[in-house]
């Protein structure tokens, strides 16, 4: 009966954000949604009832448990079914052996999470066990009762989480804790691998213009004239197909080293906060300064002048990188070597020439001349959540206990020695491209090691010395040499923690969209337009909800830290 009056109380308090947000959004709604929510706390005060440790014989549940596991589809080519493989056969025996918990995953597509995840609450059947990136996110479902609050049962299982606790620690356990209520709404994944954004260049490009790597913004941009006045000599026959730089409609991601290198060394940590809630960095003071450059980069013939057209998913770019085309793009920092023998690196050695291969490079200095950029927080991950209908809750506890214990997390990472790696003389693990069942749908398979992202392997000495092996055929020196540049002059943000921002609550997808919208049109603009385009899209998601949430933080800024412009 729970399951199905708080379906009800979710599927009313959607409609009515939804409708509101597709009206005037903005501060307005998120002052409309605070009655629906208010009639859905109820519901959630009485969480559902679960088991306690006095139900485990010897561990495990005399009776067998069934848990639901959101998953990741992410549609791959050549892929493997995400919820029946190698790595979920080995979730659920292991699961079934050690708690007599049977584990079924449920798909949720990776491009449409939030829109899936939304219809999946409202009909009340939402995997136990949710993941998302946005924290926001998982606020707006909070404040409309439909998630657990973890507070009490972190401690009260704490004793049977071992694993949970030593991987993740009361860093990222506590991280989302309010400091007044205390409510903890989702529990944060660690980040073994900081390193965030790289820029990467074609090397045999370089070396056939004689060329050095760019170590500056102008020598960067130097190297794209370059590229585009040498298509003839780089690409013969496909000289019109010539991109000197490549980016996507996630300007904000896509160029992110660029926009990062215009932020001023010395800024507050308040001034950072309170504009910082898109990591995107739009409401950045210096950003603007930053997307004008592009702009004029785009405007001279440097930027693929079609990247706004494609969304995410589509696979337009990739292909168009593969194939040989592409000088220079920005992207995670260890993009080109990803997903085996469809790396970009890979299919450049095929189409192009073994001589052929992107390398990170280290351009953009800020005013003080150093490469700083902005790293991952080692918390801050993939934020795992239970909706309200779970009603086993410690079976769901003990599933993130298991997948966080060394020995699963190598697992899932290295899979079974001559199958999916080999063991060096060294001692490190070096992966071998995978085929069939064994196939890692993810990088690092992180859709399975939800409280992990990254190299791990169990140990961070054993990931140190593999982590250049992690990539199948590709080469280790310049995936090294990739972890490296990305980590160099790093910049590891702070927990901000003054509970809940309300305005944040049910904008999220809006700002976004608006962001992406501000982004490429003002790279796109003509020249003369540049100011007036980007004032008025920076206008439209201001008061789209971007200027409350900002007005918000400096509130509770001041709240919390008085006059402090830096945190204690």
């Amino acid at each position: 009966m729970k399951k199905r009056v708080l379906s009800v109380v979710l599927a009313c308090t959607m409609i009515f954000s939804l409708t509101a947000c597709a009206g005037s959004g903005g501060a307005a709604d998120a002052a409309d949604n605070s009655a629906p929510a208010e009639v859905a706390s109820t519901e959630s005060e009485a969480p559902a009832e679960t088991a306690d440790a006095s139900e485990l014989v010897d561990g495990k549940f005399a009776e067998t448990r069934h848990i639901t596991v959101e998953i990741y589809d992410r549609n791959n080519d050549g892929g493997t079914d995400p919820t029946n493989n190698m790595y979920t056969d080995y979730i659920k025996q292991g699961m079934l052996d050690k708690y007599n918990v049977e584990v079924e995953f449920v798909a949720v597509p990776r491009w449409t999470e939030v829109e899936d995840i939304n219809n999946l609450l409202a009909a009340g059947t939402a995997p136990d066990i949710c993941v998302s990136y946005s924290y926001p996110t998982v606020l707006t479902y909070a404040n409309m009762g439909g998630i657990v609050d973890l507070k009490d049962y972190v401690e009260q299982y704490k004793d049977l989480t071992p694993n949970l606790w030593d991987f993740l620690g009361e860093k990222n356990i506590l991280w989302d804790k309010d400091p007044k209520t205390g409510s903890l709404w989702a529990i944060e994944g660690r980040r073994v691998e900081q390193g965030r954004i790289n820029t990467f260049v074609r090397k045999d490009w370089l070396d056939a213009l004689g060329l050095s790597a760019p170590t500056t913004t102008a020598e960067f941009h130097d190297m794209l004239v370059a590229f585009n006045d040498n298509a003839d000599k780089l690409l013969g026959a496909d000289a019109s197909k010539m991109v000197p730089f490549s980016i996507s409609y996630d300007v904000g991601w896509r160029a992110a080293n660029l926009i990062g290198s215009f932020v001023d060394p010395a800024i507050s940590d308040k001034e950072f906060y309170v504009n910082g809630f898109d990591d995107r960095m739009a409401t950045q003071t210096s950003t603007k300064e930053a997307i004008r450059l592009l702009n004029d980069w785009y405007n001279e013939g440097l930027i693929w002048k079609d990247f706004p057209l494609y969304p995410s998913g589509d696979s337009t770019e990739d292909d168009m990188i593969k194939a040989g085309y592409v000088g220079a793009f920005m992207h995670n920092w260890d993009y080109p070597f990803r997903n085996g023998e469809d790396s970009i690196n890979s299919n450049l050695r095929r189409n192009v020439g073994e001589d052929a291969a992107f390398i990170a490079v280290d351009p953009f200095e800020n005013s003080d001349g150093k490469h700083a950029k902005w790293l991952y927080s080692s918390a801050g991950d993939r934020k795992t959540f239970f909706p309200t209908t779970n009603d086993e809750i410690l079976a769901s506890f003990l599933y993130l206990d298991f997948i966080s214990s060394p020995e699963v997390i190598k697992y899932l990472q290295a899979g079974d020695e001559g199958v999916t790696h080999e063991v060096l003389d060294s001692g490190a693990i070096s992966l071998i491209a995978a085929t069939g069942d064994a196939i890692q749908n993810s990088g690092k398979n992180i859709d399975y090691t939800i409280t992990c992202n990254g190299t791990y392997y169990g140990d961070m000495d054993l990931a140190a010395l593999s982590m250049a092996y992690g990539y199948g055929d590709q080469d280790p020196e310049l995936v090294a040499q990739a972890d490296e540049i990305a980590r160099s002059e790093g910049i590891e943000p702070k927990n901000v923690n003054v509970g809940e921002i309300s305005a944040e609550a049910d904008v999220g997808d809006t700002l976004t969209s608006k962001r992406d919208e501000l982004y490429d049109n003002a790279v796109v603009a003509a020249p003369d337009e540049f100011d007036s385009v980007w004032d008025s899209y920076m206008a439209d998601y201001l008061s789209a909800g971007g200027q409350a949430i900002m007005d918000e933080r400096a509130e509770k800024w001041e709240e919390y830290f008085g006059d402090s412009d830096m945190l204690p």
